[in-house]
């Protein structure tokens, strides 16, 4: 093995949807040896599902063929490979799409499909085995929609062993598209833990592509040129160190803060973060800043993997429905507040002489109020507000009457109401999540190339998978603090970031300076935190957890149960927690006057 060998990989999509100028960006303005692609979150695989239930030639991400298409001459001449999980529920088809367009242009590449992640014909087994939902206990729901392993990355390695140019996934877990092609490149074994860790890592920091060149950054008045934002790239190296960069003359910015932010998103304990080739330590890493736009990052550690797969199952819960409307004037917020309570309140006597039960959930926000800060909001005395009624209930008639009856509102209640948003509201399934964890062994993986289906053998430890720790796992002797005499808001000594996984989010709080990490852990306890969060952990098991991040000078919090169902199953304006962190950088700080003072001589 060629230990100065480097393998450059790009992302060009974090998510379904996400814009079709990135791979040609890559492409053209990179020398890559891989482009990769993620298209998968939680609820896009019954969104595929239903896709694919009106048209069986669907369930996949059809904008992977057509963003590649004129690109895939290039990536021919050039010996780009492309790994891919735009394959959704059907990989086979999207293979077959992305043939049909390699066959068309008169190219030579061979596309590999992986398979074994779909396990709905094990469904009466697991009912059998009493499949409970690892967080919650409930029993495994009838009618599921979609029910998936989070496969790893040795069928993807062994794919390209074969001589696989696209290798094309149903659901992984986002990092395997990185660490299939480093173990590959590397001939790296599936025990060589700390580079295993590596890799994940380095697919975790690009797998949401512009969220670590400068996307949603806490400082976002300081990146350039949004409009022309760089996708990122790893240049990794055979011992799994890696720099994080973005091609010339693109937008964006990468720096340790920058990346910092992407590594703390969506995570938990960051000393045991689950994935099914390894269990990484993420508490130790440095991140170096060695040149304009590039990061060196190392020092991730890693532990054999457990012995189970996380499986993610989507159901329909009855049906939901979302007005939305501007209310003008004085006294806007109390207008708003009281054609509310009036709509609902005439729909459910409506429910009640109909026999059709009430509403299973509801939630109104006043938009304009702060009102996704809950008791911390300032703002009441806005002349405007857009009023948001989400409302659920298991039958479908029952929303059509409420989409209905709020047309009344218009004439028959307060006056200023207009713009109502996309006219009367579409009644919409409510899908929700059902996550559990399934023994490696009852699931079957292989890759099909050129025709022919190939097992892939699974390594499978004796690790169980451990639910995370109440207590923050820090031990070391903490420093004494100065006397504090004044205080500043968190976004002046920190950055921040915060993300979702099924109904919990997480915020990770990343000091500017190593000196200021004392006083913001002082003052984030995690009672304070869920205190300041209160109106959000409204779940009889909602509950704050926290850990300390040495190597970046960090503290990151899970809020377990604060998503109201969490993606399109909450009610909610923010169902993923993205505006968390915004909301905590508001905190006021307790810091001696040096600080302040310091920080006032700064901005002046």
């Amino acid at each position: 093995m060629n230990n100065n060998k480097q393998v450059s990989i790009g992302c060009a999509s974090a998510f379904w949807g996400d814009t079709s100028t990135a791979a040609e960006q890559l492409i053209t303005k990179s020398k890559l040896d891989y482009l990769v692609f993620d298209y998968l979150a939680e609820v896009t695989m019954s969104i595929m599902a239903g896709a694919r239930m009106k048209n069986p030639a669907m369930g996949y991400a059809p904008d992977f063929v057509s963003n590649l298409s004129p690109l895939l001459d290039k990536i021919s001449r050039d010996h780009t490979r492309i790994i891919s999980n735009a394959g959704g529920i059907n990989p086979k088809g999207c293979a077959e799409a992305l043939r049909g367009e390699i066959e068309k242009q008169g190219l030579n590449l061979s596309v590999a499909v992986i398979e074994g992640d779909n396990i709905q014909a094990l469904t009466k087994s697991l009912q059998e085995q009493n499949t409970r939902e690892m967080f919650t206990g409930e029993p495994l729901p009838a009618g599921l929609l979609s029910l998936n392993a989070y496969l790893g990355a040795s069928a993807i390695s062994d794919a390209l062993a074969s001589g696989a140019d696209i290798v094309i996934t149903g659901r992984v877990v986002d990092s395997a598209v990185v660490t299939g092609a480093l173990v590959h490149e590397f001939n790296w074994s599936y025990e060589d833990y700390d580079k295993l860790a590596q890799a994940s890592l380095a697919g975790h920091i690009i797998e949401c592509g512009a969220q670590c060149t400068g996307g949603n950054f806490t400082d976002w008045k300081t990146i350039p040129d949004y409009e022309n934002i760089g996708f990122p790239i790893v240049e990794v190296n055979s011992d799994g160190s890696f720099v994080v960069t973005k091609p010339e003359e693109t937008g964006g910015l990468v720096n340790c803060a920058t990346v910092a932010e992407q590594v703390v998103y969506e995570i938990g304990d960051p000393g045991n973060y689950y994935l099914p080739d390894v269990i990484c330590d993420f508490r130790d890493i440095a991140l170096v800043q060695q040149g304009t736009n590039r990061v060196a990052v190392s020092g991730a550690k890693g532990k054999p993997a457990s012995d189970s797969y996380k499986v993610s199952a989507t159901y329909m819960d009855g049906f939901r429905c979302t007005a939305t409307c501007l209310i003008g004037g004085i006294d806007a917020p109390a207008k708003a507040q009281r054609v509310a309570d009036a709509i609902l309140k005439k729909v459910s006597t409506l429910f009640g002489q109909k026999n059709l039960g009430d509403f299973t959930a509801r939630s109104v926000e006043l938009l304009g109020t702060e009102a996704t800060y809950g008791v911390n909001g300032q703002r009441r005395d806005t002349r405007e507000v857009v009023l948001k009624m989400s409302v659920a209930h298991p039958k479908k008639e029952a929303l059509i009457l409420f989409s209905r009856e709020i047309a009344q509102a218009a004439t028959g209640m307060a006056p200023g109401l207009t713009g109502m948003v996309g006219g009367r509201p579409n009644v919409q399934p409510v899908i929700k999540l059902f996550s559990f964890l399934i023994d490696k062994g009852q699931v079957s993986v292989s890759f099909e190339l050129d025709g022919k289906s190939t097992p892939v053998d699974i390594i499978r430890s004796q690790t169980s998978y451990q639910a995370p720790a109440s207590e923050n796992t820090e031990t070391e002797t903490k420093p004494a603090l100065q006397h504090c005499d004044a205080s500043v808001p968190l976004i002046k000594l920190a950055w921040a970031r915060s993300g979702d996984k099924g109904n919990h989010s997480n915020i990770g709080v990343i000091a500017r300076k190593d000196e200021y990490l004392p006083y913001i852990r002082d003052a984030l306890s995690k009672d304070r935190v869920a205190q300041y969060f209160k109106h959000l952990l409204d779940h009889p098991d909602s509950r704050v957890l926290c850990w300390e991040w040495p190597g970046l000078s960090a503290l990151n919090f899970l809020l377990e149960n604060s998503l109201g169902g969490g993606g399109i199953a909450s009610l909610r304006i923010d169902p993923q927690g993205k505006a968390f962190a915004q909301q905590l950088l508001d905190m006021q700080i307790p810091v001696p006057s040096s600080i302040a003072q310091q920080l006032s001589f700064q901005e002046s």
